[in-house]
């Protein structure tokens, strides 16, 4: 049974630190959390389904995509720990946009789970030992998959491509809200 007094604040959802030792990125992955969540659900909810010009994502498929990334990077963040590999599948990201119906989706609910999924990778971040995350891995295909590409011949790791989803988070961000 759902009790009718719980309350979740935004406060609440945003501000839960990260164990000290938690990398950079994961830290900043938290901060823009905090900072971008309450500018996101600011904006005026139409002008969210708007697309800024043919063939670009509008807000509300901005933020899908960055559900769809992060879905598609927690299984790869769980299960790269153990390999000594970083090949990546990759997924037909305007096809996923389009079949999810990302344009009609209510913009709060919307932002609402892009936020938590994203406080989960944070966590996920944190909790991947160093080991894990600094393992040099010399198999990659991280020049096809990262947002910023590492070079075929040179070593990769999955402090690298944690840290790479960040920065295309961010990417992203900043096409909304400038």
């Amino acid at each position: 049974m759902l009790d009718s007094d719980v309350v979740f604040s935004l406060d609440a959802l945003t501000a839960a630190p990260l164990p000290a030792d938690a990398p950079a990125y994961a830290q900043r992955l938290v901060e823009t959390l905090h900072r971008a969540t309450p500018a996101l659900l600011a904006l005026d909810d139409t002008a969210t389904a708007r697309r800024p010009a043919p063939g670009k994502w509008s807000p509300r498929e901005i933020i899908g995509h960055l559900v769809d990334s992060a879905s598609n990077n927690h299984q790869r963040f769980v299960r790269f720990r153990d390999r000594d590999d970083l090949v990546v599948d990759g997924y037909e990201q305007d096809v996923w946009v389009a079949s999810q119906r990302y344009e009609d989706a209510p913009w709060a609910e919307l932002v609402l789970l892009w936020l938590t999924y994203n406080r989960h990778l944070a966590r996920l971040m944190a909790a991947t030992p160093a080991a894990d995350r600094d393992r040099v891995r010399n198999v990659h295909n991280l020049h096809l998959r990262a947002f910023r590409p590492v070079p075929a011949d040179r070593d990769a790791t999955l402090g690298y491509f944690m840290n790479d989803y960040v920065e295309h988070l961010e990417h992203h961000l900043a096409q909304i809200l400038g």
